[in-house]
C-alpha cells in the first residue's frame, strides 16, 4: 500500500504517542458489549460516525500509532512496511460497507472522517454526509468556485498545493489544489463546520479505530455530551477520551460491526468498484482524398495526460477477418495511428489488460468503425447504466462487464468520444451470528475476488431487540 502521505508530510518531531499497546477484550465481554452497541444504534435518532485509521487496516493502509504503524516504525528507525497492493485499488472493508447500510436505512446521519485514504466516498457514502477533515488523497478542489474532482489516481502533493490541472469549468480554468493537509494547515471550514454541528445534534456518536489524539479534531466527538449524547469508542489502544465514553470497546472494528450488524439484521452491501476511461477516435481523408488516417487514444477522464492506473495494456485487433496488423499498447497514453480505405467499415477489438490490484484480468471492448451514430445512442441514462453495471456484477460475483454511459461526436475532424463504465472489482461480505462472543468473518476466494459474505439466501430476519 502506498505510504506517499506519510512520506510527504512536513517532520515534526512530537507526533504524539505511538507504539501503543493493543487491548482484547475477552470473547464474552466483547459479545455482550456488541450486544450494547447494536441496542444503541437501534435506538438512536441522530447516530455520526467518528472514524480513524483502524478502520482501513483490514484494507491493506498501515495505521500510524499501533505496534506496527507508520509512525511507530519511523520512530524506531524500522524500515516501512511494503506495500500489498497500490493505494488507489485499496476497497472499503466491512465496516465501511455496513456504514453505507446503516446511512441507507436512514439510522447514520453524518461520518466525520480524519483518513485521506478516500474510502468513505468509494464506497457509496454521499459526499453530503461526510466530513474529511484531514482532506482525500484523491480528491483535487477548485479554490475559485469550488468544484471538487475525485480521482482515480493519488493527486501528486498535499499540503492544498496547486496541482498540474484546471478547473473543468469553462467559466472558471482556475488551478486546482489538493485537499490533503500538512500539519501546520488549519481545518477546512467547510468541513469543519458541518462536523461540529452534527456532533451537537448526535445522540450517540461512535468513535471507530481512532486513537482520539489529534487536536482539534479529536474533541468533536465531546460536543454530544451536553445536550445529552453518549460517545462509543471501538479501539484497540486505550485512548484520551474513554473516560467521557458510555462504551468504550477493545476489538477489531470489522469485527464488531459485522456483529451489530447482525444483531440489528442488517446486511452489508457489497462492493461493486466501477472505473472509467475514454477512447476517442478521430479521423480525416488523406491529400489525395484515397485513403482515411484514423488515430485511437484510449485515456483518463480526468484529462488525456493522465495516467490511466487501471490498466497495465492494451490488445488492439480487428474484427470480420480483415488483414490489418494487430498492435499491443504498453505505453501511456495508449494510441494508435493506421490509414484505411473510405469504404471499408470494420470492428476494433480492445482487450483491456488490468493492472495489479484489479479483480480480473482483462475485459474486452468492441468499437464499430464507421461513425454512423444514432441520435438515441447519444442521450444516455449514466444513473441507469452505472445501476444495470452493478446489478449485473452482483448478480455474476464477477467483473469485467462494461457499457458506454456518455458518447460525443465532432464533425472536423471527424471524431468520436465513448466514455465506458467498467467494473473492476467486486468484493461481499459475510457478518455471521454472534455466538460464544465470536464474530465470524469468513474470507475466501471465488473467481479471483476476495470475499467475506456468502450470498443472501433472500429471506429477512427479524431484529434480535
Amino acid at each position: 500500500m502506498s505510504l506517499g502521505y506519510a512520506e510527504k508530510l512536513s517532520f515534526i518531531e512530537d507526533v504524539g504517542t505511538v507504539g501503543m499497546s493493543e487491548f482484547f477484550d475477552s470473547s464474552h465481554v466483547l459479545q455482550e458489549k456488541i450486544e450494547r452497541l447494536a441496542k444503541m444504534i437501534q435506538k438512536s435518532k441522530h447516530l455520526v460516525v467518528f472514524t480513524g485509521a483502524g478502520i482501513s487496516t483490514s484494507c491493506g493502509i498501515p495505521d500510524f500509532r499501533g505496534p506496527k504503524g507508520i509512525w511507530t516504525l519511523q520512530r524506531e528507525g524500522k524500515p516501512l512496511p511494503e506495500a500489498s497492493l497500490p493505494f488507489h485499488r485499496a476497497m472499503p472493508s466491512i465496516t465501511h460497507m455496513a456504514l453505507v447500510e446503516l446511512e441507507k436505512a436512514g439510522i447514520l446521519k453524518f461520518i466525520i472522517s480524519q483518513n485521506v485514504d478516500g474510502l468513505h466516498l468509494r464506497s457509496g457514502i454521499p459526499r453530503e454526509k461526510l466530513a474529511e477533515l484531514h482532506g482525500n488523497s484523491f480528491m483535487e478542489s477548485c479554490p475559485s468556485c469550488g468544484a471538487e474532482y475525485l480521482r482515480d489516481f493519488e493527486v501528486e502533493t498535499i499540503g492544498l498545493k496547486e496541482t498540474s490541472r484546471r478547473c473543468s469549468d469553462v467559466k472558471c480554468g482556475a488551478k486546482l489544489r489538493d485537499t490533503v493537509l500538512d500539519w501546520e494547515d488549519a481545518l477546512p471550514p467547510k468541513e469543519m463546520l458541518p462536523a461540529e454541528k452534527h456532533c451537537k445534534m448526535a445522540d450517540v456518536v461512535l468513535c471507530l479505530g481512532t486513537s482520539l489524539q489529534i487536536t482539534p479534531a479529536c474533541n468533536l466527538p465531546l460536543k454530544c455530551l451536553r445536550g445529552g449524547g453518549k460517545i462509543v469508542i471501538v479501539n484497540l489502544q486505550k485512548t484520551p477520551k474513554d473516560k467521557k465514553a458510555s462504551l468504550v470497546i477493545h476489538g477489531f472494528a470489522d469485527k464488531v460491526i459485522a456483529g451489530a450488524m447482525d444483531l440489528l439484521s442488517m446486511r452489508i452491501p457489497p462492493y461493486v468498484r466501477i472505473d472509467l476511461l475514454q477512447i476517442i477516435i478521430t479521423q480525416s481523408l488523406s491529400a489525395d482524398t484515397k485513403y482515411v488516417n484514423w488515430s485511437l487514444l484510449v485515456g483518463s477522464v480526468h484529462s488525456t495526460k493522465a495516467l490511466l492506473p487501471f490498466i497495465k495494456s492494451i490488445e488492439i485487433s480487428f474484427a470480420d477477418e480483415l488483414r490489418f496488423k494487430e498492435a499491443i499498447l504498453h505505453e501511456q497514453p495508449f494510441k494508435l495511428k493506421r490509414r484505411t480505405a473510405p469504404s471499408e467499415k470494420f470492428e476494433i477489438v480492445l482487450k483491456l489488460n488490468f493492472s495489479d490490484g484489479c479483480g480480473c484480468l482483462c475485459t474486452q471492448i468492441n468499437i464499430p468503425f464507421g461513425f454512423k451514430v444514432s441520435t438515441d445512442s447519444l442521450n444516455l441514462d449514466k444513473d441507469t447504466v452505472m445501476k444495470n453495471l452493478r446489478e449485473e456484477a452482483i448478480q455474476d460475483f464477477s467483473c469485467g462487464q462494461n457499457a458506454v454511459i456518455e458518447r460525443k461526436t465532432k464533425v472536423s475532424p471527424k471524431t468520436e468520444v465513448t466514455v465506458h463504465a467498467i467494473v473492476t472489482n467486486i468484493k461481499a461480505f459475510e457478518s455471521d451470528s454472534v455466538s460464544n462472543g465470536d464474530v465470524k468473518n469468513l474470507r475466501g476466494n471465488i473467481n479471483g475476488f476476495e470475499t467475506s459474505r456468502k450470498r443472501s439466501n433472500g429471506r429477512k430476519r427479524k431484529s434480535r431487540f
